[in-house]
């Protein structure tokens, strides 16, 4: 079934930061939002669905964890969506190279970062109107043609392998009228962003939004910017 009442949005990773902001935006441009916590604990989502109307609902998953997708999957399976959103990611040590990285970290990274969206959209997708959307947050540092700096090294990588790993999965659909989107939202003032970071999330966010709605049923794979501006791969 489609949720009632206009457009709806499946956002995973929404209890704070991004995630959180794209739930709001969401409700303020009038969708019927689905989005999603990792833990147990209440959050800011949770106080957002208060105020909702019942427009937004809220799931549990680790994206981590394969089973707990697949059993979002299972709760969700009659509900059709126009957007997939998938925003997961940590940070790591600016300073950190593959030459002092523990193996841990390495993987924690890779996993988080690209494995688990990537799991996410292959099982989610088909949730997704054949019209709608799959978009996955990306970063400009998973630029290759565009890391003349250096810096986050770890994570560059794993953003990157996020970027491949979403090509490779338009390759085996090339047949799915889906617009596929992966989105760099600009170095933003989050936890993960930090403190020194050039955008505030209302700066970002809305853009994030308007980049989406504007490649609405074009049908392919785009590496944008919260701009609208293509990003070099």
């Amino acid at each position: 079934m489609t949720a009632t009442g206009g457009r709806t949005a499946l956002i995973i990773g929404a209890s704070r930061g991004l995630g959180y902001a794209l739930a709001a935006e969401y409700l303020t441009r009038g969708w019927q939002v689905t989005a999603t916590v990792r833990g147990t604990g209440r959050t800011r989502l949770h106080d957002l669905a208060g105020s909702s109307g019942g427009r937004l609902v809220v799931e549990t998953v680790d994206i981590t964890v394969p089973e707990q997708v697949t059993a979002l999957h299972d709760r969700l399976a009659r509900t059709v969506f126009d957007l997939l959103f998938v925003n997961a990611g940590v940070a790591d040590d600016r300073e950190e190279t593959v030459a002092d990285v523990s193996t841990d970290t390495f993987v924690h990274l890779m996993v988080t970062n690209a494995l688990s969206p990537m799991r996410v959209v292959e099982t989610l997708r088909e949730l997704v109107a054949p019209d709608g959307t799959i978009a996955v947050m990306s970063s400009g540092q998973g630029s290759v043609a565009d890391n003349d700096k250096g810096g986050f090294e770890i994570y560059r990588a794993s953003k990157s392998a996020l970027n491949q790993l979403m090509r490779s999965f338009a390759a085996r659909h090339a047949d799915d009228p889906r617009t596929l989107l992966l989105i760099a939202p600009g170095w933003v003032r989050t936890d993960l962003g930090g403190p020194a970071a050039l955008l505030t999330i209302d700066q970002s966010i809305p853009g994030v939004v308007d980049t989406i709605e504007a490649q609405a049923a074009k049908g392919g794979l785009q590496y944008l910017d919260y701009q609208g501006r293509t990003v070099r791969w």
